[in-house]
């Protein structure tokens, strides 16, 4: 029953929606910045900015919890010598989220999220 659940689910289940996450954030360490759905952006927000806070250690521990959550090395290669030490003077937020206005086709809310 949901009783009062405040969790997104997109209509989706639970493992296509750890998978879109996981997407997101892959693309957005991959690009830097992402055009997507305010809801999705708003969705991906705050597991960007845990596990550049985590990248900030830099340390094999940290590594390997990163290889955990990412399916390629690339992303991790990035947040631990790209990102974490750009951000090593910030204490959090480290995303900026700017409406950009309706989709064409389907009038979703459409957003950019970008890393500061």
């Amino acid at each position: 029953m949901r009783h009062r659940s405040t969790k997104k689910t997109f209509g989706r289940h639970t493992s296509a929606r750890k998978a879109l996450e996981r997407d997101l954030v892959t693309s957005l360490v991959t690009y830097e910045k992402i055009e997507t759905t305010i809801a999705k952006a708003k969705y991906c927000r705050p597991a960007i900015e845990k596990l550049i806070t985590d990248s900030k250690r830099g340390d094999l521990a940290t590594r390997r919890a990163l290889m955990a959550y990412f399916a390629t090395e690339q992303p991790v290669k990035k947040l631990l010598e790209v990102l974490g030490p750009r951000f090593m003077d910030r204490t959090g937020g480290y995303t900026r989220v700017t409406q950009l206005g309706t989709r064409k086709g389907d009038k979703a809310p459409m957003a950019l999220i970008e890393l500061v």
